[in-house]
């Protein structure tokens, strides 16, 4: 828990930070999926190669860009605009049709081709996504649960090996939960929010190596809501590319402060590159919650660093500096081999890490 709670100002200047979110949310501006949706794709998305449908990708983000500016202002009336055909959401979900079929959706870019499905990559997945459940969560971080909660889907499997997860039977279990498809996710999603959540929250395990599914149920949903990407972060600078126009608000997780303790506990290569550039991408295209989860003895190698680097390079995030940790999955079936982490967060490692907050003057969100 915080320490103490935040005053009116820091409260003020948060509604400041997710306004955007917020205006979403409450229905006074549409989400960004569906601004994508009026945006007109020119490309022959059956016959045009990879690269032409890249380069398109990068003309039409700054055509949504530019209107997304207009309709924010007010300038624009989504509303009269005709819906695009072929749009340039269409043209996401053709570019992550073909990508699963020499998969680079993550950071591992094992380029396996999850349709043939001859050989699993490092997600263990094939082209079918999984959801384990999917429910209003009201223990989310404050602003974004409202009186609906959010609006939160729980996917099989993930890109990482964490020893201390907590979801370990979700994330490390390609085969739990149920498949799904995209007219069957577009319907959680819309009833969802039809429910009153205030936000969709992909999450799971790992929404990254399910984007094709996201994506292809974006394109057959209708309602105004918030997406909320809850990541790893370990996803590719393609995959970023895609989220970028879709995503309204970030929740995403920054583990570790060097490679070394990322390796060693959750078996991932090349950490803090990949991380730190897709927190830089996500704050330069949206309103962006960060968490950072305390461990342990880990203040000096990771707290302290990754406090630093985002007073330094993403400075109007909101930061959540979590204290949940708790002893689980291998750092209990094998206590040896992670002895600083087989204990509790201490009150007095909290109050470190508060403090140094304090200090960079980051703006860090109550926990519920």
């Amino acid at each position: 828990m915080r320490i103490t709670p935040p005053t009116s100002r820091e409260l003020e200047e948060m509604h400041k930070r997710l306004s955007w979110y917020e205006r979403v949310s409450n229905d006074i501006r549409p989400a960004k999926y569906l601004i994508t949706k009026h945006v007109r794709c020119d490309a022959d998305l059956t016959k045009a190669s990879d690269g032409f449908l890249w380069r398109e990708h990068a003309r039409l983000a700054i055509t949504t860009s530019d209107l997304l500016r207009e309709v924010d202002s007010g300038n624009r009336d989504l509303a009269v605009l005709p819906v695009a055909h072929p749009s340039f959401l269409d043209l996401k979900a053709t570019l992550l049709s073909r990508n699963i079929r020499s998969c680079t959706l993550c950071e591992w870019k094992c380029r396996v081709d999850r349709v043939a499905d001859t050989k699993r990559g490092a997600c263990k997945l094939n082209q079918t996504s999984r959801v384990n459940t999917w429910f209003a969560h009201h223990g989310e971080e404050p602003p974004l649960v409202g009186r609906g909660g959010s609006g939160t889907i729980f996917f099989s499997s993930c890109t990482f090996r964490c020893v201390f997860c907590q979801n370990w039977d979700i994330s490390q279990d390609p085969s739990s939960g149920a498949p799904v498809d995209t007219r069957q996710l577009s319907l959680i999603m819309k009833n969802l929010r039809t429910d009153g959540a205030m936000n969709i929250n992909f999450v799971g395990g790992e929404p990254t190596p399910n984007l094709h599914t996201i994506v292809g149920a974006m394109n057959q949903l209708d309602a105004n809501v918030p997406m909320l990407w809850n990541s790893n972060m370990y996803c590719s600078e393609e995959t970023m590319q895609i989220l970028a126009d879709l995503i309204d608000i970030w929740l995403p997780d920054f583990k570790y402060g060097n490679d070394k303790c990322a390796i060693r506990l959750s078996k991932v290569p090349r950490y803090f590159e990949t991380v730190s550039r897709n927190h830089e991408a996500a704050q330069s295209s949206g309103e962006m919650i960060i968490r950072h989860l305390v461990m342990p003895n880990h203040l000096e190698c990771c707290t302290k660093p990754v406090l630093r680097w985002i007073s330094k390079h993403c400075p109007r995030a909101l930061v959540n500096i979590m204290g949940q940790y708790r002893p689980e999955h291998r750092v209990c079936a094998e206590p040896s081999k992670y002895p600083e982490i087989t204990r509790r967060i201490l009150a007095e490692e909290m109050k470190e890490a508060y403090g140094l907050a304090d200090e960079l003057g980051l703006l860090y969100s109550p926990v519920s």
